[in-house]
């Protein structure tokens, strides 16, 4: 297998491409499930998928991020034959660790997330089995800074996920006997014509008995294709290596730095590597669960607040519109796990100024992107939100939901990168005390909103900000101490607010501008998303915020550069 040259922008251009059109797949195909399944629905998968996101971490979500860094430290010392090792013992720790992790989401679904969620839970069990193998062929190929089998293995994946998620929706749904609306409708009738309301309550309890049981059925609908994705995206990777076997092989033959490890070594480098790595993904990422936690603890046990409705509620919020605002932050993620092995092969030669120089560039393209995107979803955020999910009883709410949630883009994307560096400098302990410390203080003034005041769904959005703003915080305290980095200023941040400023200004204006003469949402949200691309790209080139060297190596940057020459901006 070559090895690949690209500067980092480029290797994580190829995933970042692969995130987003990603993350659209999975917002395309979102809008039709929750037609099938409903907010209530929405809301029983978010609940089940939150605490399998959480199980897989235990298990083998870290492997990629760890892999690709031992990896690349062996790599980067020319040690092939250990590099393979690292690989095979990985393949053994995913397999045990998966069998246990999958057990126990089967047999104690029940407890983790309540009766209803527990048949979703179910059925994400054996998608952890097929995970492990996945995250350390990704891993692997990461390592090498081959970054297009997974960028295309995440795309089969998300695609297979669309269409048996929507499919066995559909057809779980459908096996469920019906309630007639007139039925429905006499049986409402019947307790306000007999007045005691107990006939009323028991035509509710049928009605949201019926709806309740499509609702769980379809999101386990939603979960097998979850599981039929990354089954695709495993068989695909496992392809990939099949075809590149033979040069993985002749590198091996050519490791002339020594004797390999014994496998036991490698196996306690690499606890000590995932553990920590393990720890700190597995709290960063945990806000989401304790929030949902919280939330329903204090809306159930203290509110009185059903669970279908409960659900429902929490459904507008994590089924729609963090859906939405992860799709830019995809970007985020792709550069940190394209920085992860780059920084750690660079911190195995001590290279400390090729280090703050990834990361100052890593910072500022991530910046070019995340800034206008958090500008686009707070002005754009109820034409986008009505495109997406139009269901008129939630898109007020969801709407107003992104516009709070647009900041965390930002957020988020830094404090994302800024842990992907520090794991890479093997400073992997750094990243769970901050996030630890967010963690318990943003549980804190969660808790306190959602008892003192009736801000409710809100108060989400502020734990969320909250919780990313002090780990940007602490994280860059960290990486000034270790590397004496000084974040830039200016360009990084200063020029992309401004053009995205413009920008915003130029969104607004051609979407309800237009819409006074045509009234089609879709067709005036593209215009306005179109023509705000552009400007924004022509204001930061005028203004100076980025330059022929910085777009030379964003990808496909010397057409970018032709098209600026030709048009006079650069």
């Amino acid at each position: 297998m070559a090895k690949k040259t690209g500067s980092i922008v480029k290797q994580a251009g190829v995933l970042a491409a692969a995130g987003i059109l990603v993350k659209i797949i999975g917002i395309l195909y979102r809008s039709p499930l929750t037609s099938l399944i409903g907010d209530e629905g929405n809301g029983y998968y978010s609940v089940a998928y939150n605490i399998y996101i959480i199980i897989l971490m235990l298990s083998s979500y870290n492997i990629p991020a760890a892999v690709s860094k031992l990896i690349a430290e062996k790599l980067a010392l020319g040690q092939y034959k250990n590099a393979h090792r690292v690989f095979i013992c990985a393949l053994w720790y995913v397999m045990v660790l998966g069998v246990a992790a999958a057990a126990v989401l089967y047999f104690f679904a029940d407890k983790l997330v309540g009766p209803n969620a527990a048949t979703v839970l179910r059925v994400f069990a054996p998608t952890i089995l097929i995970f492990g193998p996945l995250g350390a062929l990704r891993g692997y190929f990461q390592a090498h800074h081959t970054m297009s089998p997974t960028s295309v293995s995440q795309i089969f994946e998300q695609i297979l996920n669309a269409g048996v998620s929507i499919g066995a929706a559909y057809f779980f749904t459908r096996t469920v006997p019906g309630m007639t609306e007139a039925a429905r409708e006499t049986a409402y009738a019947a307790g306000s014509v007999l007045q005691t309301g107990s006939a009323y309550v028991l035509g509710e309890s049928a009605a949201r008995g019926t709806d309740t049981q499509r609702a769980i059925l379809g999101a386990a609908g939603s979960a097998l294709g979850t599981g039929s994705g990354v089954l695709i995206a495993m068989l695909f990777m496992a392809w990939v290596y099949a075809l590149n076997r033979s040069s993985l092989k002749k590198n091996i033959r050519r490791d002339r730095t020594g004797e390999a490890l014994p496998y036991g070594q490698i196996f306690k480098l690499m606890l000590l590597m995932v553990t920590p790595i393990l720890l700190s993904n597995l709290i960063y990422n945990f806000s989401t669960t304790l929030n949902q936690t919280i939330y329903f603890a204090v809306l159930r046990e203290i509110q009185g607040v059903s669970e279908a409705e409960s659900s429902t509620m929490y459904g507008i919020y994590s089924g729609k519109a963090t859906i939405i605002v992860n799709v830019p932050i995809a970007i985020a993620a792709a550069m940190s796990s394209v920085m992860i092995p780059a920084i750690s092969s660079e911190y195995a030669k001590r290279n400390m100024k090729e280090i703050r120089r990834k990361l100052d560039q890593s910072i500022r393209v991530t910046m070019m992107v995340a800034i206008p995107s958090t500008v686009g979803l707070f002005v754009l955020a109820r034409p986008i939100t009505q495109l997406l999910f139009p269901q008129r009883a939630s898109l007020e709410m969801a709407s107003s939901l992104l516009r709070g949630l647009s900041v965390t883009v930002i957020l988020f994307s830094i404090s994302t990168i800024t842990n992907g560096v520090l794991q890479g400098i093997g400073k992997v302990v750094k990243p769970v005390i901050h996030a630890s410390a967010a963690l318990v203080i943003q549980g804190i003034v969660l808790a306190l909103l959602l008892l003192g005041t009736d801000w409710n769904l809100y108060a989400l959005v502020i734990a969320s900000i909250l919780y990313s703003g002090l780990i940007v915080l602490l994280n860059g305290y960290s990486l000034k101490r270790l590397l004496h980095y000084r974040q830039e200023i200016r360009n990084t941040f200063v020029m992309p607010s401004f053009a995205a400023a413009v920008m915003g200004v130029a969104a607004w204006g051609v979407y309800h501008g237009l819409y006074q003469l045509v009234k089609s949402n879709a067709l005036c949200l593209f215009a306005a998303i179109g023509i705000a691309g552009c400007v924004y790209f022509i204001v930061l080139l005028k203004i100076g915020g980025v330059g022929e060297r910085e777009l030379r190596s964003f990808p496909k940057g010397t057409l970018l550069i032709r098209i600026a020459k030709k048009t006079g901006l650069l």
